[in-house]
């Protein structure tokens, strides 16, 4: 079974405006709804590529209702624990003619940490050997840096795969957890070495010094320029398909769940590899954060090129 894990959920409304500008009147042209939060976004992806999954959340009030309705209508298992406050929603201003993608986002309901401790220890109490459990997003307001880390070596001791994809003193820590599997952006690694990343070589070698860590597999996704994936006996450069953008929002966790789909199923590195580019590409060209099917994500597979390092 994969769990996905999202603490700080939100209800993401994407906004297309045509022109948008700063201290004007702007008006929108179309608006849609998505249930939202990177753990959820990784479900709604397992769910069009064909697996299950069951997305554990922190929901809270009507938002939180609805958030939890829109994934059950969507045929996806919703584990809701109760959040003290009204969920949260984001709002993504999409600007067609301009090509520009604005992100407003809500900080949430505070948790406490008992509340996150008594998640995590029930979570921990279901989990059977070869489970994964995805870890990702931002933390809720009243939430430690070392949560992810506690979380992690919580899962990981229940004989569960852990897949981190956090940002910031989040990752940091989490990283100290030695999860199976870490997905940070080139620009989530750079500012996690401390210095500017200059290119793939050096891109290489960061994700190479976290395997030398303890990390079990190390993703570093390059945006329209593909990835590069690393673990203990491989080192991959995978390349992208050129696509239309619709939306880059959701796109890394996109890739998160591709792997965790391909990881229960047993696939290969490069297979494994191969249809989360396919998939990364295939919601870059959807609006908002819905998910694109499965028939898209197949047609790009053969379009994703991959070589060894």
């Amino acid at each position: 079974m994969i769990y996905t894990v999202t603490l700080n959920p939100a209800l993401d409304k994407t906004a297309r405006v045509d022109r948008f500008t700063l201290d004007e009147v702007n008006r929108i042209s179309d608006v849609r709804e998505d249930p939202g939060g990177k753990g959820i976004n990784v479900s709604k992806v397992i769910s069009k590529l064909g697996g299950q999954s069951r997305a554990v959340a922190l929901l809270g009030g009507s938002v939180g209702e609805k958030i939890a309705g829109m994934l059950e209508a969507q045929g996806i298992d919703v584990w809701a624990f109760e959040a003290a406050g009204e969920t949260r929603t984001n709002l993504k201003v999409v600007d067609p003619e301009l090509d520009t993608h604005t992100d407003i986002n809500e900080p949430g309901p505070q948790a406490s940490i008992a509340q996150l401790d008594a998640m995590r220890e029930a979570l921990a109490e279901k989990l059977v050997e070869g489970d994964i459990v995805v870890l990702s997003g931002s933390l809720p307001k009243g939430a430690p840096v070392a949560t992810y880390a506690a979380w992690a070596r919580s899962c990981s001791a229940a004989g569960a795969k852990v897949f981190l994809d956090a940002d910031g003193d989040a990752l940091t820590r989490g990283l100290d957890a030695s999860p199976y599997l870490v997905k940070p952006n080139d620009a989530e690694l750079s500012r996690l070495c401390g210095r500017e990343l200059s290119g793939e070589a050096d891109v290489v070698a960061e994700a190479r010094a976290l395997v030398s860590r303890g990390v079990g597999r190390v993703v570093v996704s390059m945006g329209g320029a593909g990835a590069v994936v690393v673990d203990g006996n491989h080192a991959l450069r995978a390349r992208s398909p050129k696509v239309e953008v619709g939306s880059t929002v959701g796109a890394g966790d996109s890739v998160v769940a591709a792997l965790a789909f391909a990881e229960e199923r047993g696939m290969s590195l490069e297979d494994a590899t191969r249809l989360a580019m396919a998939t990364g590409a295939a919601n870059v060209m959807q609006s908002g954060t819905q998910a694109a099917e499965r028939s898209l994500v197949d047609s790009l597979m053969d379009k994703v090129t991959i070589e060894a390092l």
